[in-house]
C-alpha cells in the first residue's frame, strides 16, 4: 500500500533507530541512578536529547519536560495549570477543532465546576481573533489553541493570540504536535507558555513526548503524575531513555532537513490536489488552503457514500480524520459546517518523508477509480443525481 497517513504516525527513521539501539542493551542504565557509570551514561543521553528538542523549538533545555506522549503533555498543561490556578481563575478557553486530547481534559474541568469556552471556527477552520479576545476574561486561567490542526492542517495565528491571553494574566498553551518537524516552531516567537509535542509524528518512536514549560511557568503548574521527582518534579516516573534518545535524534534530523523536505512535500501535495480535481471530479478542499501544513490535504467527495469510499480504497492508507476517532464523523469537519454525509465522505491525506511522485500518481488514479465505482453503485450518488435532475 501507499502510506499517506503521516498525521496518524510516521515510520521511525533508520537514523533514529540507530541512535536508540545502544540504550536498550548496552547503555541501559536508569537516568536517575547517580552512583555508577550506567546511570551517568543514561543521564548524559537524556540531557543531550533534551538539548536537541530544545534547539528545534527555540527553547532552553531546562524548559523541556519529557512525557509519555502528547496526550500526557496536554494533560499536564491543562490539568496542571488548573490545579495550580487561584480560586478566582476558574475559566479555560479553547477551540472546537482541537484534538480530543485537549478537548477532553477541558471538558473534565467543566464537569468539576469550571467554565469552559469552546470557540467556533469559520468554514476555513480558523478561529476569529476578536472572538478570542472577547472570550478571555480576568477569570481565565488558561487559553489552549492548537498550532497546526491534525485533520485539516490549518495553522492558527497563535502568535497573535499570545498578547490577548497575557493581557488578562492567562497562560497560553498550544498543541504543536503536528507542526513540529513540518514547519518552523519557535516557542519564543509564538509567545506561548506551554507547548505539547510527540516524537512519533516526526519519525521518532511512539510512547515519548514533551511539554515545553516556559521558565518561571513551572510555578503555575501542579504535577498530576508524582513519583520520584523526575523532570524537575513536573512528571514523576522512570525516564524512557531509548525513546527520549530517539526523540532527540528525530529532532536533530528534522532541524537539518525540514526546509527542503517541506518544499518537496508541498509540491507533491499540490500535485495530488490537481490530479484529484482532474480525475475524480466533484472534490472540494476542507480547510484553508493557506496557511496550511505542506503535507496535508483534506478533501470531501460530493454525492458519495463515505463508508463505501473508504472500504474501496485498498491500495492507499488514508483516513477520514483523527486516528483515535475515525469511527465517527470528524468533529473538526463538523465544526467547519459540514453535514454528517460530507464529513464521512472526506479523506485526509498526510504526505511524508517517504512519499514519491509515483505514489501521488498511483493514489490519485486509485481514488478516481474507486470514486467512479461508488458513484455508479451508491444510493447516495443516485439520490444526488436525481435531485440535480429536478
Amino acid at each position: 500500500m501507499v502510506y499517506l497517513d503521516h498525521h496518524a504516525t510516521t515510520p521511525v527513521d533508520p537514523r533514529v533507530v540507530e541512535a536508540m539501539l545502544p540504550y536498550f542493551t548496552v547503555a541501559f542504565g536508569n537516568a536517575t541512578s547517580r552512583t555508577h557509570r550506567f546511570g551517568w551514561e543514561a543521564r548524559e543521553a537524556v540531557e543531550r536529547a533534551r538539548r536537541q528538542v530544545a534547539l528545534l523549538i527555540g527553547a532552553g533545555a531546562r524548559e523541556v519536560v519529557f512525557t509519555s506522549g502528547a496526550t500526557e503533555a496536554n494533560h499536564l498543561a491543562i490539568a496542571g495549570a488548573a490545579a495550580a490556578a487561584p480560586t478566582d481563575r476558574r475559566h479555560v478557553v479553547t477551540v472546537a477543532t482541537e484534538h480530543r486530547a485537549v478537548l477532553e481534559p477541558c471538558r473534565q474541568l467543566g464537569a468539576s465546576g469550571w467554565t469552559v469556552t469552546e470557540l467556533p471556527v469559520d468554514p476555513t477552520g480558523l478561529v476569529d481573533l476578536d472572538a478570542v479576545a472577547r472570550a478571555i476574561t480576568p477569570g481565565t486561567a488558561l487559553v489552549s489553541v492548537m498550532l497546526a490542526n491534525n485533520e485539516i492542517g490549518v495553522l492558527q495565528a497563535v502568535a497573535e493570540i499570545a498578547p490577548l491571553a497575557h493581557a488578562r494574566g492567562a497562560l497560553l498553551h498550544t498543541d504543536a504536535v503536528q507542526a513540529l518537524g513540518r514547519v518552523p516552531v519557535d516557542v519564543a516567537a509564538l509567545g506561548v507558555d506551554l507547548a505539547s509535542f510527540s516524537a512519533h509524528k516526526l519519525y521518532g518512536p511512539k510512547g515519548v513526548g514533551a511539554l515545553y514549560v516556559k521558565r518561571g511557568v513551572e510555578k503555575r503548574l501542579a504535577a498530576p503524575v508524582r513519583g520520584g521527582g523526575q523532570e524537575r518534579g513536573l512528571r514523576g516516573g522512570t525516564l524512557n531513555v531509548p525513546g527520549i534518545v530517539g526523540f532527540g535524534a528525530a529532532c536533530d534530523v528534522a532541524g537539518r532537513e525540514m526546509p527542503d523536505e517541506a518544499r518537496r512535500v508541498g509540491a507533491l501535495r499540490d500535485r495530488l490536489w490537481q490530479l484529484l480535481q482532474e480525475r475524480a471530479g466533484g472534490v472540494s478542499m476542507n480547510g484553508a488552503s493557506a496557511p496550511r501544513l505542506p503535507g496535508n490535504l483534506n478533501v470531501r467527495v460530493a454525492g458519495i457514500d463515505g463508508e463505501s469510499l473508504h472500504v474501496g480504497l485498498t491500495e492507499i492508507a488514508v483516513s477520514s480524520g483523527a486516528a483515535c476517532t475515525s469511527a465517527e464523523p470528524s468533529h473538526v469537519l463538523m465544526a467547519l459546517g459540514l453535514d454528517k454525509t460530507a464529513a464521512l465522505a472526506s479523506l485526509r491525506f498526510g504526505l511524508g518523508r517517504g512519499t514519491t511522485a509515483a505514489d501521488i500518481d498511483r493514489a490519485a488514479s486509485h481514488v478516481a477509480d474507486v470514486v467512479a465505482h461508488v458513484r455508479r453503485s451508491s444510493p447516495v450518488a443516485r439520490l444526488a443525481a436525481a435531485g440535480a435532475g429536478r
